[in-house]
């Protein structure tokens, strides 16, 4: 039975929505963010470029790989990045990441 991954998404103004996404979809989150029509530029196309899919993570880091040297370096340009902050495109959806919660950035 193939599972389902929930991940509940705050937008920038706040309001909250549960996305399910089916497991093995092999998608980023940014690409799913995308079609769930939250406003996420993806200037670069998910090569960690141009940190405009940036997201906080309110619960659920630990179950994330960690950040890589050029996610880094792209957060550093952004004058709200913290240690929650991802770019949505570095993040691959898997069975593990159920229950995630996110806020998507607002000047995406």
């Amino acid at each position: 039975m193939e599972e389902t991954i929930r991940i509940t998404v705050e937008d920038q103004h706040g309001e909250v929505r549960q996305l399910e996404i089916p497991d093995g979809i092999n998608l980023s989150l940014m690409e799913v963010l995308k079609a769930s029509e939250y406003p996420i530029l993806a200037t670069c196309g998910g090569m960690a470029l141009c940190a405009t899919c940036h997201v906080q993570v309110l619960a659920g880091q630990e179950k994330l790989e960690p950040r890589t040297e050029a996610e880094l370096d792209m957060l550093d340009t952004l004058p709200d990045a913290d240690d929650h902050s991802r770019l949505s495109c570095q993040i691959r959806l898997t069975a593990s990441l159920d229950g995630l919660k996110i806020r998507v950035s607002g000047n995406n």
